[in-house]
Order: C-alpha cells, then structure tokens, then sequence
C-alpha cells in the first residue's frame, strides 16, 4: 500500500524580499490573530510591513535566508528512508507560512495517488496556533478539491520516547564539554499568549511533559532546571517565565545556564539568532559565567526513529491522536478544549 506522509511545519523567507511576505502570512492566519477577516488582513498588512525591517535584520545573521526548508527536507529524507525498510511510504513537506504551500504539494501528492496519508506536523508539541492551523488547512484544501483518500493525524508526540531520548542524548554530550556544574538547565520553548492557554490550548501542559519526561531520564544528574518562553512579539500578555527573565535570574544567583530548544526541531532564526546571537550577548553583560546552547534534535536518528515508529503505528480511525496512537488515547486533561482528540472540526471525513 502507498502511504503519503506529510511533514508540517512553519516555513521560513528564502531571501530577503520574501521576509514581508513571509509575515504577513503569519499575522493573517486566523489562529494567530482570531478576528474578522475584513479586518485581519489590513491588520497583518500593517504588522508585517513594520515588522519586516527588524525581520530582515534578523536574517541578515543567518545569510539573508532561514534555513528550515532544506533542514525539513533533510529529515524528511531521513524519515522516508526509514519508513522504507518495512513498507511504501512517500515523505511530503508543506509550510505553513511560505513555499511550499499546501495548494502546491497537493498536486505532487496526487501524482503520487497514495491509497493513505498520514499528516505529521512536525511541531511535537500541539497548539492550535501551530500545527492545528496547519493541519486544518491541508483539511480544507482537500474538501475544496473534492480529494478524498483515507487519512489518519497525528497531533502531537511531546513524550515519545524516542524524541525524548534524542533530547537527553544531545544534552549529555553537550554536557561532556562542559567544565563545572555551577549551572542551570533553560528549556526554551516558542512563548504563546496567554489568552491561547486560557481558551484552552493544550501547548503550555504538553511542554511541561516534554521537560519532565528528559529530567526524568535525567534525575541521577540531580540538575537544577526551568522552563521559559521566548519569542514575544506585542503588547499581549505571553505564558512565562520569558527566557531573558531566567537569563537574569541564573546571574543573579551565580549560574550558567545550558540552554535547550525543548519546541524547536530544526534550526532556525529562534535558535541560531535569538538563542544564539541575542540571548548569548544578553548573557555576557549579565555576566553569566556558561552560556551553551544543545543543538535542536534534527536528524537525530532517535527523532527520526521515533517518528517511523509514530507513522507505522498510526490507529486506523482517522481521527487526530497522540503519537498515532500508539501509546493510547487523548493524553492532555480534559479541561484542554482545543485539544484535537476530542474535537471533529479537524478530523477528516474518509
């Protein structure tokens, strides 16, 4: 049987002119900014136009370009040559954000004419805001062009535990190079406003899991350890800590800190620039004695791993589950509306 798998995520400008584009497609999805339409688009017009210069600038520092097409692609090479060894898989990348688009790739999924498709968003933690928007706009497409092939989600992985090793893998070797222990652990994670965890966006609960499931792995290391945010953008009030508050705290009480991208599976300007770039020279005149970043878990072949096993075990009803399926139902608690498994707006209809 041949299964079409397709690997969401953000998307990123590929050259500078494309970096106001890029914006503007992100402020006018409807999950980000939840309003009318007729004033959404004016909205996100006006954002991204005064965004862009400082976006550009950003961009600048990574080569006028973000690298998260060719780094997706990568793994999705990797994942197919996986999933390969024990079946007829096809891998497909669609960005959310910028090319390529879900109208796009459609048209090369339907030349390929898979009997299933499996979507994976390859943000491992679920938010309506990330991999429910993608998610549900490969749904509408397909209802649009009347493409109608069996079709199974999988809304979230954030403690399998194949990604959760690849985590605690990274961070032991980063840890080899490191001199004392006078330290910290600063899992960061991409911020969300808070007014997205109050109407009941899982997102928030779904990182504290990551980080509990590596420190857990973790736990003979005895390390002091903490979650913060980054990535603000507006005068909405963000979930926190924000990860420069942390940054100020660890100098205050004399600690480094090792730094871990718990959302983030590629590298791109949040990690390269903002962690990299940013946050390192923030720590420096905060006078941080260690400022090291892990590396986000990429190809890591028990990422990949964990995916194929995700993808192969996949239950049969189509409806979003957690890890396929494979380690049981909803995870999140029942007070998390927005979870997927227990809404049918974005299942699809076989």
């Amino acid at each position: 049987m041949k299964k079409a798998v397709i690997l969401f995520n953000l998307g990123g400008p590929d050259k500078l002119e494309s970096v106001e584009p890029f914006l503007f497609n992100l402020f006018n999805d409807p999950e980000i900014i939840s309003i009318p339409s007729i004033f959404r688009y004016p909205l996100a017009k006006f954002i991204s136009k005064k965004r862009a210069p400082i976006a550009k600038n950003i961009y600048k520092e990574i080569g006028n370009k973000s690298p998260i097409l060719e780094l997706t692609q990568d793994q999705a090479r990797n994942l197919e040559n996986s999933l390969s060894l024990k079946g007829d898989y096809k891998c497909f990348v669609v960005m959310r954000c910028w090319h390529p688009r879900a109208k796009d790739v459609i048209k090369k999924v339907k030349e390929y004419n898979p009997e299933e498709i499996i979507l994976l968003p390859l943000y491992p933690q679920y938010s309506a805001s990330t991999s429910g928007s993608s998610i549900k706009e490969w749904n509408d497409l397909c209802k649009r062009e009347n493409y109608k092939v069996k079709t199974k989600t999988i809304c979230c992985y954030p403690t399998e535990n194949n990604f959760i090793e690849s985590h605690v893998n990274l961070i032991k070797k980063t840890l080899k190079n490191i001199k004392n222990n006078n330290f910290k652990l600063l899992f960061s994670a991409h911020g969300l406003p808070e007014n997205k965890i109050k109407k009941g966006d899982p997102y928030q609960w779904q990182i504290e899991q990551t980080v509990q499931g590596i420190m857990e792995k973790l736990k003979s290391e005895n390390f002091d350890y903490i979650i913060s945010y980054q990535s603000r953008v507006g005068p909405l009030e963000w979930i926190g800590p924000s990860t420069e508050d942390e940054l100020a705290r660890a100098a205050g009480e004399g600690l480094g800190v090792i730094i871990v991208p718990i959302a983030f599976v590629s590298e791109h300007s949040e990690t390269l620039v903002e962690l990299d770039i940013e946050y390192r020279e923030l720590a420096a005149d905060l006078g941080l004695s260690t400022y090291v970043r892990v590396p986000a878990v990429g190809t890591h072949p028990a990422f990949i791993g964990g995916l194929a096993e995700t993808v192969r075990k996949v239950r049969a009803d189509g409806g979003p589950v957690p890890f396929g399926g494979a380690e049981g139902a909803r995870q999140c608690p029942s007070s998390f509306g927005k979870c997927p498994c227990s809404r049918s707006t974005i299942q699809v209809t076989l």
